[in-house]
């Protein structure tokens, strides 16, 4: 008999609850494709002609951080069926033994907890369970920015190095006509040191930027997820520049609905309320059963036993009611506290963008067309006699340090629009793993 209770209750299934269903249910829709039977789908082939959405997806899929984060949700999610489940029974044993055994008796014993105990428990473990999916939204989000970050600093360094080869070509240039020229007497010996000067420095700073290459190629191995023995990843044959030009209303209002950390806080906010259930529940006796059959007599002699706890320190019950409230005007307080602090990082990152979006507008509209409108005068003039070499040399100067500025301010507008967008409106691409915003808790 006791055989086939054990093996009639080894198949038992307890009662999902609505928020562990919700749970699985939300986990099953990124565990499909993120990580299809715990294994990694097949990665997107990067070559330099991938674009920048192939980064992000091959760099999400590849991650350590990011799958890291979703197993801790997992657990998380696992740890609900864990809490609402009753407590495993128990097969006893007794014996009387006098020289022989004179009684024998198994049993079988269970143990309750009060009603509504497990659900109310079962609340927090969901709602902890909430604030880990956000937290997993925020490291996807964290490993998008940076791949965007460290993709338009190497896009940056290759446009440097462009200028920079271009500029010694045409200093060097510069450097064989002084020195004919001073050669001849058309030209000053200060005008030829001056292009000397000019191509010393280039070539330091061509030194510079491609010894800068090897550390911006390992901060983008790692945003990709590639440890530092395997192999480069393909340097992008061209570099996406965004087109956008948010809203800042709009921008702010999609923060305060979107924001992964705030989502967090507003779960760690149902933690305290659920908590707060829990211990009024305390307050709920708990139950166990038990039947012991003595099958030495005859007939058979049965034992049954029921006990009952009981929740008699006030005090303790109390304070643990207290402490509940406390955590929850505590979490309230730490959202609020976030709301504020979001609102003022919202206002220094949109005013980081728009300054630099204007200052690439003032470069690129209006001062380097200029410099290039007085650089062809200049040349005009030195071909017949009425300006300097010295002038020449000091004005094709400006435009490269322009264009060497126009590419920087580029680069800081496109890190200030991911940091806007990514990390504090909470904006993810469309390949990342997350859940549609209707289907979020």
């Amino acid at each position: 008999m006791l055989a086939i209770g054990v093996l009639a209750l080894g198949g038992c299934r307890g009662v999902q609850t609505s928020g562990e269903k919700q749970a699985r249910h939300d986990f099953g829709t990124i565990a499909g494709n993120y990580r299809p039977d715990n294994q990694r789908p097949a990665l997107p082939e990067l070559t330099p002609e991938s674009s920048l959405s192939n980064y992000l997806a091959y760099a999400l899929l590849n991650s350590p951080v990011v799958e890291a984060s979703f197993y801790d949700w997992s657990a998380s999610v696992e740890s609900i069926t864990v809490t609402r489940s009753l407590p495993d029974p128990q097969l006893t044993f007794q014996a009387y033994i006098q020289g022989v055994i004179t009684s024998l008796m198994p049993g079988f014993a269970w143990s309750f907890p009060g009603p509504g105990k497990l659900k109310a428990r079962a609340g927090v473990a969901a709602a902890q369970s909430q604030g880990k999916y956000f937290t997993f939204e925020s490291v996807v989000l964290q490993t998008t920015f940076n791949v965007k970050r460290a993709y338009y600093r190497l896009g940056l360094l290759e446009e440097q190095l462009r200028l920079k080869h271009e500029s010694l070509l045409l200093f060097g240039e510069q450097e064989r006509t002084a020195h004919a020229q001073n050669t001849a007497g058309s030209a000053s010996l200060a005008d030829l040191l001056r292009v000397l000067s000019f191509c010393d420095q280039a070539r330091t700073d061509l030194g510079n930027l491609e010894d800068s290459r090897r550390s911006l190629m390992e901060n983008f191995k790692a945003a990709l997820g590639l440890a530092p023995d395997q192999a480069d990843p393909p340097v992008p044959a061209h570099f996406e520049v965004s087109r956008d030009n948010p809203d800042a209303d709009e921008l702010l209002r999609v923060a305060f609905t979107h924001n992964p950390q705030l989502k967090a806080m507003e779960a760690d906010v149902r933690v305290a309320e659920a908590g707060i259930k829990v211990a009024y529940k305390d307050r709920v006796p708990d139950f166990s059963a038990a039947l012991m059959a003595d099958v030495k007599a005859s007939p058979w002699l049965y034992w049954p036993q029921l006990s009952m706890s009981l929740p008699i320190w006030r005090d303790k019950l109390a304070a643990e009611a207290a402490g509940a409230e406390a955590e929850k005007l505590a979490a309230q307080s730490r959202l609020k506290a976030a709301q504020i602090d979001l609102a003022v990082n919202f206002a220094e990152k949109s005013f980081a963008y728009r300054q630099t979006g204007r200052n690439l507008t003032l470069i690129e509209d209006e001062l380097i067309p200029r410099t290039r409108q007085s650089l062809q005068t200049i040349r005009a003039g030195y071909r017949t006699g009425t300006m300097s070499f010295s002038a020449l040399t000091d004005a094709e100067r400006i435009l490269l340090d322009l264009q060497l500025e126009a590419a920087q301010t580029r680069t800081d507008r496109e890190i200030a629009l991911a940091d806007l967008s990514i990390m504090v409106v909470g904006l993810a691409p469309a390949n990342a793993p997350l859940l549609s915003k209707a289907a979020q808790p």
